[in-house]
């Protein structure tokens, strides 16, 4: 796409102010027209970035990229004669046929290999407008790029949700323990048969474990969170007893009770033990009727009983 654009022809001061009013989204297919467009619209744009870059995977032949109002689709390149009739735009050092689907608003890009396209368009639009990738939906194809993306950049990933049939030790291992803080992560996955976990888990804001069979009470005291659900739990009232031994300030309470988390889950607790640490944030911990295990920290410490 090397099309003149007579915009570029405003002063530098007006131009700077005509593109911090653009949408991101306006400005990403602006920046296809020529390498000139995607240098002017990295130097003058001075607004931050308000919004989250989410790489995903829609199924095995497709991933996208998405933030406020923008989804490009990285689908797989055939030899159909209406692709090689498209227009290109050079990243990543080659030439990418994208098209724009007109009923819907996003963008396609054709690939041979999606797992590299992937990994480009997010290298552009993450230099495009100076940020970092926050959110991932990986499934066990894409769980490289999870890696990927914590080697190549500093600030941690906010939002990991990875979803898949089942897993291996070694990836579990990694999301658990090796890699670095996430503020939220969502793990839809059956874990390897016996599968245990032995480490101190690492902080996690808002944990979301589907099949937590492998979880113990162990684990169980090591979770440093603010919403964590156990789905499939295993563990028993008699379990949950154990913290009464092992925390001498758990209380057991009966009342029903209504929990709005920072990250917008709401439920009901039902019976389940009070734990107050000593800076007095009060967190629950409750077994409810579908084997789901809460453990839930208060933001106040008035509660809402029912």
């Amino acid at each position: 796409m090397t099309t003149p654009f007579p915009l570029f022809h405003i002063p530098y001061v007006p131009l700077g102010r005509i593109i911090d009013l653009m949408e991101p989204k306006t400005l990403v297919s602006l920046s296809f027209c020529s390498q000139k467009s995607h240098s002017v619209i990295k130097t003058q744009r001075k607004l931050p970035f308000d919004g989250h870059l989410l790489v995903g995977e829609s199924h095995q032949n497709a991933s996208f990229l998405s933030f406020t109002n923008f989804v490009c689709w990285i689908v797989p390149k055939s030899n159909n004669v209406l692709i090689a009739r498209m227009e290109s735009v050079k990243m990543g050092g080659q030439h990418v046929r994208v098209k724009m689907d007109q009923s819907h608003g996003y963008i396609i890009s054709y690939w041979k290999n999606t797992t590299e396209g992937s990994k480009v368009i997010s290298e552009y639009i993450t230099n495009l407008f100076n940020i970092d990738v926050s959110d991932i939906w990986a499934s066990n194809q894409s769980f490289h790029m999870i890696e990927w993306v914590n080697r190549r950049q500093k600030t941690p990933l906010k939002n990991v949700s990875w979803s898949a049939t089942t897993s291996s030790e070694e990836d579990m291992i990694y999301i658990l323990k090796d890699y670095r803080p996430i503020s939220q992560l969502r793990i839809y996955v059956k874990p390897p048969p016996n599968f245990r976990f032995f480490e101190k888990f690492r902080k996690i804001d808002c944990l979301d474990i589907w099949y937590g069979e492998w979880v113990t009470i162990d684990n169980l005291l090591t979770m440093d969170g603010i919403d964590i659900v156990l789905e499939s739990s295993t563990l028993t009232s008699t379990n949950l007893n154990v913290l009464d031994g092992l925390l001498h300030n758990a209380v057991f309470v009966e009342n029903s009770r209504n929990y709005t988390s920072p990250f917008g889950n709401s439920r009901t607790l039902s019976f389940g033990y009070d734990i107050q640490r000593a800076d007095g944030v009060t967190a629950t911990v409750c077994k409810q009727e579908n084997e789901t295990l809460v453990i839930a920290v208060w933001p106040e410490t008035t509660h809402n009983y029912n």
